[in-house]
């Protein structure tokens, strides 16, 4: 009997011993989902030049100087391709950048990405997909954000402020880049250049959540231009939210 007992004592302290240890999740400044528009109206051109920004954008000193002044000094991204409803392809999982040796890599990754769809455009399924990416993040941060890319309105798939609202209402912060396409040039202007204008269109339907903003590309040429600008706006904008955060934990204890 005693040899049973000691048997299967011995049993459990090594299970207990095998046992995965649970380990707190990284923590990083922001946790931010590209969102990157492959539809129909993007041109085999426009959609190289926005994969081109992209990369350019994330590997510039200015935004890891940005990234190097937060309490971390690291975020994490994934990068995502989106088109008609169903049509949504996480191309890049989620990694931090921390320097210029991370920022190339991931920058390197998005260049040689190939297209994944061709479709219509559906921002509110971009939404929802980014969300979900979200949420299963190996990592922690008091910021979530969806950073929204695109030269059209929404125009199939369910309504976009859903999407949107529901994002927001778990806590995430929706950012959006518009491109805007010459009316002159534009294939289908009800889509592309939308009453009021596209930054106007983003700015109702898209974007939302506290300190959520719309950026302008005036082209495709400049949009890497728009996106660094966009980048830095939005780390510095984390850093803001953080300090507020902190404030008010302060404040609680008094």
């Amino acid at each position: 009997m005693m040899r049973s007992l000691r048997y299967a004592l011995a049993i459990v302290v090594l299970a207990a011993t095998q046992a995965p240890v649970a380990r707190a999740a990284e923590r990083v400044d922001l946790l931010l989902a590209l969102a990157m528009d492959v539809s129909r109206s993007m041109s085999q051109p426009k959609f190289q030049l926005q994969r081109e920004g992209y990369a350019a954008a994330i590997t510039n000193p200015q935004v890891l100087n940005a990234i190097r002044s937060g309490p971390h000094q690291k975020i994490a991204i994934c990068f995502i391709d989106w088109s008609g409803p169903g049509e949504q392809k996480l191309l890049i999982d989620w990694s931090t950048i921390d320097g210029p040796a991370s920022a190339q890599r991931f920058g390197d990754l998005i260049v040689r990405a190939p297209r994944s769809f061709f479709n219509s455009t559906s921002i509110a399924g971009g939404i929802d997909f980014s969300v979900d990416q979200i949420a299963r993040a190996p990592f922690e941060a008091d910021v979530h954000a969806i950073d929204v890319s695109g030269d059209g309105t929404n125009n199939s798939g369910r309504d976009v402020r859903a999407a949107r609202d529901q994002a927001v209402a778990k806590g995430i912060v929706i950012n959006g880049l518009a491109i805007l396409t010459d009316i002159n040039q534009a294939q289908n202007p009800q889509h592309t250049n939308p009453p009021g204008g596209l930054e106007k269109y983003y700015r109702d339907f898209v974007i939302g959540g506290e300190g959520a903003f719309v950026m302008v590309a005036e082209d495709f040429s400049s949009f890497g231009r728009a996106m660094v600008k966009k980048l830095i706006a939005e780390i510095a904008g984390t850093r803001l939210r953080q300090h507020a955060a902190a404030t008010d934990r302060n404040a609680d204890r008094r």
